[in-house]
């Protein structure tokens, strides 16, 4: 069986003046997205996917790296920080979607006695080390199993139309694995945007960036790099990123972590144990808000509490799919039977509403995003839906993700120099026009 696989395609280009340093902390930058839908396989089992955690959505921009340039496309993930490129190989059966170093003249691998090497790496969770060649050697590990290997270099990335464009440390990728091969050939590599000094936003020095996912087809959204202190802009309501300078084995330090506080359905708090919420000594049970992962991923406990709560309330409102090995994408087990004639008398904006407490903010979730309807799988004239809350603990990850499906019509401002996330409800089409983006 098959699915569409929706890529955002962001377009890129300049809002304000052209960039006139390498930094970019004054300049404002906006990204339309767009949607490609391609096939792909499905299944109640998880297939694998070169970014970690398994989505069927995801956000990619389209740029030109190198002297001359030559155009890639890329995932923009929150959740990773080296950038890097699927560098050109003979062997390799779809050079087109490759970059090619040495058509560039821009082009500079970094040694392994560089001070890049040596500690600007310390983050990664395999050290980088050296190689044949006396080069930076990187090997970049996912949560899924698949991996990407190559050296680290400094090359030209271009932004928008700007004529002054910045060098930026990403790695020069020779193998990739674990990966599927019709996904690989629709995108060039992998934009890092965390917390990381080899991130992508760190490097290119923006303080801050937004995005905001409508979730449709005709207005998917935008990303915004730089300031958003538009006038129009629904206040924000802020929670701190928080920081744990111990290396810790389960705690990823680069990441845009917050702290969940609890979750609410229909306005009922769950009695969840504020223990679970937090890290323990181990670093594991932080919550993590990540652009290259769909859905939402809850610890085992804090999963079955949702689970069960959500469970009663739709009692003797929707029916359940009661098939026990069927698993969506090997993390969802609560799943639905809902006939078309439901969907159309609107049994999906009926749905009790799951909000996500934070310090200071919520993400509120109602309406359609709650369920998920698998592809291509019926029983009888029933379509099969499924609750968009995973369980972390089916994955074997030691954390809470909050993915993207779930900030659909939310702004949601990454502000790395006051060290926090704003949040706020809005209409990302409407928001789109404002600052004059055509759908």
């Amino acid at each position: 069986m098959h699915h569409p696989l929706f890529y955002l395609l962001l377009i890129l280009f300049i809002r304000t003046n052209q960039c006139s340093s390498s930094s970019y902390s004054s300049q404002t930058l906006v990204l339309p997205l767009k949607t490609r839908i391609t096939p792909t396989d499905n299944s109640g089992h998880r297939p694998t996917d070169k970014l970690h955690f398994h989505h069927n959505v995801t956000l990619t921009v389209t740029l030109t790296v190198g002297t001359p340039p030559q155009n890639i496309s890329m995932v923009i993930d929150t959740g990773s920080e080296l950038s890097w490129l699927r560098c050109n190989r003979t062997s390799n059966p779809n050079p087109t979607n490759n970059f090619d170093p040495t058509l560039s003249s821009s082009y500079s691998p970094i040694p392994c006695s560089s001070p890049t090497c040596r500690t600007r790496t310390r983050d990664f969770l395999i050290p980088a080390s050296c190689d044949s060649d006396k080069l930076c050697h990187a090997t970049l590990s996912y949560a899924d199993a698949s991996s990407s290997e190559g050296n680290l270099a400094a090359e030209v990335f271009h932004i928008g139309n700007s004529t002054n464009n910045s060098s930026l440390i990403f790695g020069c990728m020779g193998s990739v694995s674990g990966s599927d091969p019709e996904e690989d050939s629709k995108t060039t590599g992998l934009l890092g945007m965390n917390r990381g000094s080899l991130s992508f936003i760190s490097q290119m020095g923006f303080p801050k960036f937004s995005y905001c996912i409508s979730g449709t087809d005709d207005f998917p959204g935008f990303l915004l790099l730089g300031d958003s202190n538009f006038t129009w802009l629904t206040p924000l309501n802020y929670t701190p990123l928080i920081r744990i300078s111990t290396p810790l084995p389960y705690f990823d330090r680069v990441a845009y972590t917050v702290q969940l506080t609890g979750i609410k359905v229909n306005g009922k708090l769950l009695p969840i144990p504020k223990s679970v919420l937090v890290p323990d000594h181990t670093g594991a049970g932080q919550t993590m808000v990540d652009s290259g992962t769909q859905f939402t991923f809850l610890l085992g406990p804090v999963y079955t509490a949702l689970r069960t709560e959500f469970l009663n309330q739709t009692n003797g409102t929707l029916t359940v799919y009661d098939e026990p090995d069927f698993v969506f994408q090997g993390t969802m087990d609560l799943c639905y039977l809902i006939s078309p004639v439901r969907i159309r008398t609107g049994i999906l904006h009926r749905l009790p509403s799951v909000s996500l407490v934070f310090e200071g903010a919520e993400i509120a979730v109602s309406g359609q995003p709650l369920l998920y309807r698998v592809p291509h799988l019926t029983v009888g004239n029933d379509s099969v839906y499924c609750f968009t809350f995973g369980n972390s603990d089916l994955m074997g990850m030691e954390a809470y993700v909050i993915g993207h499906h779930h900030q659909q019509n939310m702004w949601i401002e990454f502000d790395l120099q006051r060290s926090r996330i704003g949040l706020a409800p809005v209409q990302c089409d409407v928001s789109g026009q404002r600052l004059g983006i055509e759908s």
